[in-house]
């Protein structure tokens, strides 16, 4: 979620709804190649020395990455597995930790940090934040699983909830920060507030960094968005290693389809959102950074349904690769192409598919 005037909002212009919930499939008509200044933002340089500073935490170590052969009519599709990241789980390991570091930096004052958090980008904040000797607040919505507050908890962070999602905790978060002073770090961006969520983008480059293999790279990247800063972050990454013969797609869910809808107004927009099971990925608003590049940058925007996301993890897992629904969502997208869309993005049996396996399984609440 994001604001264009300088705070999260309570809404705002939204998207009409749409008669349906059907599953959409956008080619970007916006698609333009990879600039100097899109490599001042996100690129190679940065991933490289994110890596350097991340790799002098003593649990960092890079992630493997799982081939599955002719998986949807390819050649292979490799899946960066980031389940088992530096002990939290999830790729946000190298995201709010490594934006905290460089706060501590640039600020030994010991003022606080805090965050919003649907899970696990609040691990991230709190783990980055106890290696830095910082107290750390962490708001969180009302669905959003005990465990994960009790895992804050054990990290030193103080938990609070605050209204019933993402949102509300947000908003919880900037105005506790506005009234102690704290220093607010958040995933997403608005206007006025992009330096802190850039550093957290920033970071998660590290896991492109780590990848190794064919000069080329893959011909298809599918990442999955919720506000769109991985999704954007690998867009950079890709275009500053690979040139601009990848093809980007972005993946989201029916229930929150806010980086297509901003694609098609060319801004970024508020959409009303439906329930979702993938809690990590609802989000109404995107990033105005990830937008700003992801709108000339992805080659395709498209949803996915629950079950869809369920069926690509069970798909996944019989395969050797456990990981959550939110984790397999873009597995999900790579699955339910339609032809029209394999066409267009000239994906075929001869395709090697990069797909980021954002997260391990969730515990229920």
């Amino acid at each position: 979620m994001s604001a264009r005037d300088g705070a999260p909002r309570e809404g705002g212009p939204e998207t009409a709804p749409r008669p349906s919930m059907a599953i959409m499939e956008y080619l970007n008509p916006a698609r333009a190649p990879y600039t100097g200044q899109d490599r001042e933002l996100i690129g190679t340089g940065h991933a490289r020395r994110a890596r350097a500073h991340i790799a002098r935490r003593p649990a960092y170590r890079p992630t493997p990455v799982h081939t599955i052969p002719g998986l949807a009519g390819t050649a292979a599709v490799h899946v960066k597995d980031e389940s088992a990241r530096m002990g939290l789980g999830s790729f946000k390991a190298l995201g709010g930790a490594y934006a905290v570091h460089l706060l501590a930096e640039r600020d030994d004052t010991g003022t606080p940090v805090v965050c919003a958090s649907a899970g696990n980008h609040g691990l991230s904040v709190a783990a980055g934040a106890a290696e830095a000797g910082l107290p750390c607040h962490v708001y969180l919505g009302g669905d959003v699983p005990e465990t994960f507050a009790t895992r804050l908890r054990d990290l030193g962070a103080h938990v609070r909830r605050a209204g019933p999602d993402y949102d509300a905790g947000l908003r919880a978060a900037l105005g506790a920060a506005q009234e102690h002073g704290w220093r607010l770090v958040a995933d997403t961006s608005w206007e006025g507030y992009t330096s802190v969520p850039l550093d957290v983008m920033r970071g998660y480059t590290v896991l492109f960094d780590e990848l190794t293999g064919p000069a080329g790279g893959p011909t298809h990247v599918f990442v999955q968005a919720g506000v769109g800063g991985l999704a954007a972050a690998a867009a950079g990454y890709v275009r500053d290693r690979w040139g601009e013969r990848p093809r980007l797609v972005v993946v989201e869910p029916e229930g929150a389809p806010c980086l297509i809808e901003s694609a098609r107004a060319g801004a970024p927009v508020r959409v009303p959102g439906a329930p979702t099971t993938l809690g990590r990925l609802d989000c109404k608003e995107p990033s105005l950074l990830a937008h700003r590049l992801l709108n000339h940058l992805a080659d395709l925007y498209l949803t996915i349904t629950d079950d869809q996301a369920a069926d690509a993890a069970r798909r996944l897992a019989r395969a050797g690769v456990t990981l959550s629904a939110c984790g397999a969502a873009g597995a999900a997208g790579l699955l339910a192409l339609t032809p029209s869309a394999r066409h267009a993005l000239g994906l075929d049996h001869t395709s090697h598919v990069l797909l980021v396996g954002t997260e391990g399984p969730v515990e229920p609440k």
